[in-house]
């Protein structure tokens, strides 16, 4: 049994004796005219079918039974865009129990879901999905006579799939590992190019740093990019969304890039701080350390059993200290580390959060709370189910704000940082200075494995990898 049909008994296990999952994957999307955007899968249905080609969509059901619809064989279509399994070749490629073609859907759901109680599918993922399942709902109801039952309830399949996709397995760690490894290499690449460039007195722009990035994953055999690429020169750094433009790359800037590589679907994330030049000076250099200080505490916090917002406390504590350091908080105005926590004076400087999971997607499905029971039952998916859109809430179904605590398996980012635009209440010599660390971090049991640090994270090895 391959891993994507254990992936698929797993979820035929959750479900109840008369459901139905239903998973379709994304479409091709046009950019303009008759140019589409680059393909891309839906990662639930990746990853319980390793199938990559759009129009088609996997049933599982609780006896454990697999069926995919899926493009049909077309020579004439395959010479213009590629090769198709098709239904025929399915089953064996991909064990599944059974394969038709997606132009056959319509006639055959009904039959699938002919005398089921639930259909689990993911809520909020594909526009006018649940339109198609209410058509075959209604082609179910008018046989109500003849004794054939139309499924009742409609339930978030995402509830199951999140969790199971939060905790990696050895399989996709290593992917993971890879895709880190990858990434590692284009901001090594990327940091030598940029002094180099500075050295030679030759022009060099953000795109120019993309550019090496995007050889680099290529290089390697990633896919895609993970996320669009954010390179930042100077104060563009204090943007956090700052796409890779065509600014100047100067003497004395620092350059924040934040890049990660997509491969076999994963997506790694790193974000990386240097000077332009290869040289910290000296503002650059205290602020840096004081970020670099932050995530180190951060990663000290990160462990099995841990809440999930443990690193963030632990970052928030550290910078806060390190602000009224640096005189760009002062006790007069904002008082001590812990009146700056309460009253989020840091916010100033540093206003996102520490860590998100990371896996399929690059902001990875799953939740951040534990989920709030009655009389401390233990969580069983039935209960978790979101039910059809009027049915009254219970208390299992009531998000709770209590943060869930990290398990052996998860992995997350943790990503410090500080921004300081120019202002009356910072000194000047940090004005635009942006920084941001970020490494991803795959909780084990016996503690944190940081596997994107291939690349330089401390002040001398940066400075020492961009003068080689």
């Amino acid at each position: 049994m391959n891993i994507y049909q254990e992936r698929r008994q797993r979820l035929s296990s959750q479900l109840g004796p008369m459901d139905v999952a239903i998973i379709p994957t994304a479409p091709t999307r046009t950019r303009n005219r008759d140019s589409d955007h680059p393909y891309r899968f839906d990662s639930y249905f990746y990853y319980l079918t390793g199938f990559v080609e759009p129009d088609a969509v996997l049933w599982v059901n609780a006896a454990g039974e697999s069926v995919l619809f899926c493009q049909p064989k077309d020579l004439e279509r395959e010479i213009w865009d590629g090769y198709r399994l098709g239904p025929d070749e399915a089953p064996q490629a991909l064990g599944v129990e059974r394969a038709h073609s997606i132009l056959d859907i319509n006639h055959y759901a009904p039959q699938y879901l002919a005398n089921t109680e639930s259909i689990w599918f993911p809520f909020g993922t594909h526009e006018g999905f649940d339109q198609k399942i209410n058509a075959w709902i209604s082609a179910l109801a008018i046989k109500a006579r003849a004794g054939v039952r139309a499924p009742q309830v409609i339930k978030n399949a995402c509830l199951i799939l999140d969790e199971m996709r939060l905790i990696k397995d050895a399989h996709e760690i290593q992917i993971m590992k890879d895709a880190c490894s990858i990434s590692a290499k284009a901001h090594i690449r990327a940091m030598q190019l940029s002094a180099q460039s500075i050295r030679a007195k030759k022009p060099i722009a953000e795109y120019h740093l993309e550019a090496e990035m995007l050889h680099e994953f290529r290089r390697h055999g990633s896919e895609s990019v993970a996320y669009t690429s954010i390179v930042a020169a100077g104060a563009n750094a204090c943007v956090l969304h700052y796409r890779a433009d065509k600014a100047p790359v100067k003497d004395g800037d620092l350059v924040l890039i934040d890049a990660g590589c997509e491969l076999q679907g994963y997506a790694s994330d790193i974000t990386r701080t240097f000077p332009a030049n290869g040289r910290f000076t000296g503002p650059q250099r205290d602020l840096y350390a004081l970020v670099l200080l932050a995530q180190e505490a951060s990663v000290e916090a990160t462990r099995a059993g841990a809440p999930f917002t443990a690193p963030h406390e632990a970052c928030l504590r550290v910078l806060s200290q390190g602000l009224l350091d640096l005189g760009l908080l002062n006790t007069k105005e904002h008082g001590h580390v812990d009146d700056i926590l309460e009253n989020r004076h840091y916010s100033a400087y540093y206003m996102h959060r520490t860590s998100h999971w990371l896996g399929l997607d690059v902001h990875d499905c799953g939740s951040y709370v534990q989920a709030a029971l009655p009389q401390s039952q233990t969580p069983s998916w039935k209960q978790m189910s979101l039910q059809a859109p009027n049915s009254p809430a219970t208390a299992a179904q009531i998000p709770s704000s209590t943060p869930r605590k990290l398990e052996a398996g998860m992995v997350l980012t943790i990503e410090p940082g500080l921004y300081v635009r120019p202002s009356a209440h910072a000194p000047e010599a940090f004005w635009n200075l942006g920084i941001r660390i970020e490494d991803d971090a795959w909780v084990r049991e016996d503690g944190v494995e940081l596997i994107s640090r291939e690349v330089p994270v401390s002040i001398e090895a940066i400075e020492q990898l961009m003068a080689s």
